[in-house]
């Protein structure tokens, strides 16, 4: 296990929980109740899509939370980590249910294993996470002080890793590997794209361009013991390789050359399920354009049944809150809560500490349902909960 793997994690399921959000919010139609009052009503869903990205992304990216995060340690349990996600995605007015958390939280982690099994080099895991930091980037890019939260984190990230070996890389890759190994969740997006399974497992392509550093398969040499070529043969590699792209950039600006880590979700673009062969394509095709493409009007209408709607209330009443639903109607997400598993059954608690003794054991007692084992002694903290309770004072 690489005790250098939670950061590159926590950024790439952070970065798909705001590409989802994100569309999600940009798609909102207005309800024919309130058709008459079309312009004021979009132009506060708007705003309120800002605030919500601008607050879970202020959250995300805090000083000594990442401080916290990059400390070299254990990936924490899926619980723990679930949590963190359940109390981020939370950090603005928007709310989730359970049924529609576990709906994101499900896309989340699929896009994200699908990006490490595909990923050409262990290396280029940092390739993916910047990506997603330079989409995340562009969201931000009219709140300056949040930008800069946003470059701290491009620093430390080329500061921790650009130095690593190749092995620490693929031990990286082989952790997180591990972390999604249970996880077959079907998603429409990419059983659309045939890039899935119906049971759920991903297809792995046999073409494009091979890996930077090797060579198109097709040839096997063999070598004497002084280590000169004795013999080579051919052979059919079974799949359609092309030559390696160059390396992508690993500055705070450059092309990334691959995509994985884009977002998938964009208008501007249908899905990619692998690396482009063009040099154009860059970090900064990534941005989501939010004009109107007839071209994709299928995609939008899928992306709408996948993830439901929204039903919101205007700022000003007592309320201030609205609420996302990733599914298409609210009796489809209260019959899904129904049948929820019951080890999913956890809220997002908020945790005041005290001093007296009653609260420091109802504190022991929370902190140690997010432990793997079970231990009948009393815990006052086990993996993650520094996350955890750090987030409570955010």
């Amino acid at each position: 296990m690489s005790s250098r793997t939670l950061p590159l994690l926590f950024l790439g399921l952070g970065g798909e929980m705001l590409y989802i959000l994100d569309q999600r919010l940009r798609a909102q139609s207005i309800p024919p109740d309130k058709a008459r009052k079309v312009s004021s009503e979009a132009d506060w869903i708007e705003k309120d899509r800002r605030r919500v990205m601008n607050d879970i992304i202020t959250t995300m990216f805090n000083k000594k939370f990442l401080e916290e995060l990059f400390k070299p340690q254990e990936l924490y349990s899926k619980k723990a980590l679930r949590t963190v996600f359940d109390r981020l995605a939370h950090a603005s007015i928007m709310r989730l249910n359970q049924a529609s958390m576990d709906k994101l939280y499900d896309l989340m982690t699929m896009a994200c294993k699908y990006q490490v099994l595909l990923c050409p080099r262990p290396k280029d895991l940092l390739l993916v996470s910047f990506n997603h930091m330079d989409a995340i980037k562009d969201l931000v890019k009219e709140a300056p002080p949040i930008l800069s939260q946003v470059d701290d984190t491009y620093r430390q990230l080329i500061e921790i890793y650009t130095p690593l070996s190749s092995g620490e890389f693929q031990l990286i890759r082989q952790t997180l590997l591990i972390f999604f190994q249970d996880m077959h969740i079907r998603v429409s997006i990419f059983l659309k794209d045939k890039v899935q399974n119906s049971n759920g497992r991903f297809v792995l392509p046999t073409s494009g361009p091979v890996p930077h550093g090797t060579q198109v398969p097709s040839l096997i040499r063999l070598f004497r013991c002084n280590g000169e070529e004795s013999r080579r043969f051919q052979f059919q590699s079974g799949g359609t390789y092309s030559s390696a792209l160059r390396p992508g950039s690993l500055e705070m600006f450059g092309d990334r050359v691959i995509k994985l880590g884009t977002n998938m979700y964009s208008v501007s673009r249908p899905v990619e399920t692998h690396m482009s062969g063009t040099s154009k394509n860059s970090a900064q095709n990534t941005k989501v354009n939010t004009t109107p493409n007839p071209l994709a009007k299928e995609e939008l209408n899928m992306l709408a049944r996948l993830m439901g709607g929204l039903e919101g209330q205007k700022p000003g009443s007592a309320d201030s809150g609205f609420r996302v639903n990733l599914f298409a109607t609210d009796e489809e997400e209260e019959e899904a809560l129904m049948s929820r598993p019951d080890e999913l059954s956890y809220g997002v608690l908020n945790i005041q500490a005290t001093k007296d003794q009653q609260s420091d054991a109802t504190l022991s007692r929370i902190m140690g349902e997010f432990s793997e084992q079970d231990d009948p002694a009393p815990r006052a903290c086990s993996k993650g909960d520094d996350l955890l309770a750090m987030m409570d004072m955010m």
